[in-house]
């Protein structure tokens, strides 16, 4: 066992946050916003090289008011990946409409192209309407199959909000993941490839819609003398604190993304003489994931699940984690229409998330990927 803890995805500083954290106490800007969010918002603006940045409370809320800004409203219906967390579809609630999901595909296990035609076409034939958004996911930072995804909306003239939470620093067809779609939202939770604490963000079109958005998001107050309010407004803005946090990890973002896929490269290597795992990788050229968590399959043969070898690992001192329950297998969206052939449920049942933290040294990823080989050699 080790003496030291490995977790899944720890937090990484890059040494510099304080300073940004420190002028802000100098000036007392320890209120919402402040001059940290704008440098935030610009230096995030620059590294994906498309669109304008609105930095936000969290990434769920950024889900939530891309879902605003598309029009979502009740009686709506929205295509959203199964294979994903929660915060993904919970929003389409908060809008008083229905999510309707849709499997994954096995080679970036993100939302099927053709299963998403499907529901489009079923769904117009069952309701006499189109959805009104699709919400795709970069599930553990692979890119989905955008080009066939926008394709097909495109079609059907239905908007594609990204859910690149788990995705910053990937890249499709040279592309940052969050810029392909109409909106984006990026998450800076602890866990992340770098973090405010808590955080996120919705790469916005244009400035007219950033503009708009941090309008709803300072709760739509209109420019009077008094609160007059027209619309439904939100609390949503990222505080100035937190945004200096982030200006810090920002000087580091490019070195976390290295290093993460560095250690993803080195789980290969590791498991390269293991036939019986298979390491979640690019499929092809067109992709370059961040590797944000590094995700095994498990030959199912094998005859174990998901929880043993978490527990194997736990008894080792090490953290892992089952892949995303699909949302057609959640209890509260148990009513939701699903369009698919189970790809995800069974992704769910031999899968499980490695240590992946930028922070990990090369002998504490070979460690994890020792007792994960010490485990399969007991089953056999």
């Amino acid at each position: 066992m080790m003496d030291k803890r490995i977790f899944l995805s720890f937090p990484h500083l890059g040494g510099h946050e304080m300073h940004f954290i420190d002028e802000a106490f100098k000036e007392s800007w320890v209120v919402p916003l402040g001059p940290n969010v704008d440098h935030f918002e610009h230096q995030l603006e620059d590294y994906i090289g498309s669109g304008r940045v609105v930095a936000l409370s969290a990434g769920t809320a950024a889900l939530h008011i891309g879902l605003v800004m598309l029009g979502v409203g009740p009686g709506d219906e929205v295509l959203c990946q199964s294979f994903t967390f929660s915060a993904s579809a919970n929003p389409v609630k908060y809008q008083g409409a229905s999510p309707v999901f849709v499997d994954s595909e096995p080679d970036t296990w993100n939302m099927s192209p053709e299963a998403l035609e499907t529901a489009i076409r079923d769904r117009l034939l069952v309701t006499g309407r189109k959805p009104k958004a699709i919400v795709v996911v970069h599930l553990y930072g692979m890119p989905a199959r955008m080009n066939e995804i926008l394709d097909i909306a495109d079609r059907y003239g239905i908007p594609v909000l990204e859910d690149a939470a788990e995705a910053l620093g990937s890249e499709y067809c040279g592309r940052k993941c969050g810029t392909l779609g109409k909106y984006g939202a990026l998450s800076f939770n602890g866990n992340k490839v770098i973090t405010t604490s808590g955080g996120g963000a919705l790469i916005c079109p244009t400035e007219e819609a950033a503009a708009h958005v941090k309008f709803l998001v300072t709760q739509a107050r209109e420019p009077m003398p008094y609160y007059y309010h027209k619309e439904i407004g939100y609390n949503y803005r990222l505080s100035n604190i937190s945004a200096g946090i982030g200006c810090g990890q920002m000087e580091v973002l490019p070195e976390r993304v290295a290093r993460r896929r560095r250690i993803h490269e080195l789980y290969k290597e590791l498991f390269g003489d293991v036939g019986e795992v298979r390491v979640h990788d690019n499929p092809s050229a067109e992709f370059n994931s961040n590797f944000w968590l590094t995700t095994i399959l498990f030959d199912e043969k094998l005859g174990f699940s998901p929880e043993e070898l978490r527990q194997h690992l736990n008894a080792d001192n090490i953290e892992s984690r089952w892949l995303w329950r699909p949302m057609n297998m959640q209890p509260v969206f148990a009513d939701a229409p699903f369009y698919g052939d189970g790809t995800a449920e069974r992704l769910f049942n031999h899968g499980l998330c490695l240590p992946s933290g930028s922070i990990l040294t090369d002998e504490e990823v070979a460690s994890v990927a020792d007792s994960v080989k010490s485990f399969i050699a007991s089953r056999k």
